[in-house]
């Protein structure tokens, strides 16, 4: 089955027309645009998160994940360098959902609860799953285009936002949300 899928890649890299390639790039471009913004959205909202929880560490997860998010802003500079764009952002509009939804659990929540971190960890897993698709999609664009350092770039940042959920998934199970589900009202 794998000599039929590799045929058929060769095959559909060596029918790709240059304009083809051309629409791919300018949709590659237009994906990394719009991680970039995301990914400067979060480096603001993921302190307002940090704040609001009350888990010491579901605290350090967040916070290791903001360091991870400015190196993450620092390598999608270095990918649109590799491929000869300026680094720009276009407003990211899941993006944007997303973290008013977080706004939104926040101040649905009472403070110093763990209901509240259960909130948070929910919104941050939502934007961590927007990253994995996002980050898969644009690792694969950048190795169809033949961005090879890219690509190496963007499976370094997805391994990371796969990391980040799986490391919320521990907090939440190991601690906070049979805390919540103990809270009385």
């Amino acid at each position: 089955m794998t000599t039929k899928t590799n045929k058929r890649t060769t095959a559909a890299a060596a029918e790709r027309t240059p304009e083809a390639e051309s629409a791919l790039r300018e949709l590659f471009v237009d994906e990394l645009k719009d991680i970039y913004w995301a990914e400067k959205h979060l480096a603001s909202a993921l302190p307002k998160m940090v704040k609001g929880a009350t888990s010491e560490d579901l605290k350090q997860t967040i916070t290791n994940h903001l360091e991870e998010t400015k190196n993450h802003l620092t390598r999608l500079e270095n990918v649109f360098g590799l491929i000869g764009e300026k680094a720009a952002a276009k407003k990211c509009l899941a993006m944007d959902g997303l973290l008013n939804e977080a706004t939104e659990l926040l101040s649905d929540t009472d403070k110093g609860t763990e209901v509240r971190d259960v909130a948070i960890i929910s919104a941050a897993q939502k934007v961590e799953h927007y990253e994995i698709a996002s980050y898969g999609t644009l690792r694969t664009l950048a190795g169809t285009l033949g961005y090879n350092e890219a690509k190496s770039l963007l499976d370094e940042t997805l391994a990371e936002e796969k990391n980040a959920d799986s490391l919320l998934t521990q907090v939440a199970e190991n601690y906070v949300n049979e805390a919540a589900a103990a809270e009385v009202e």
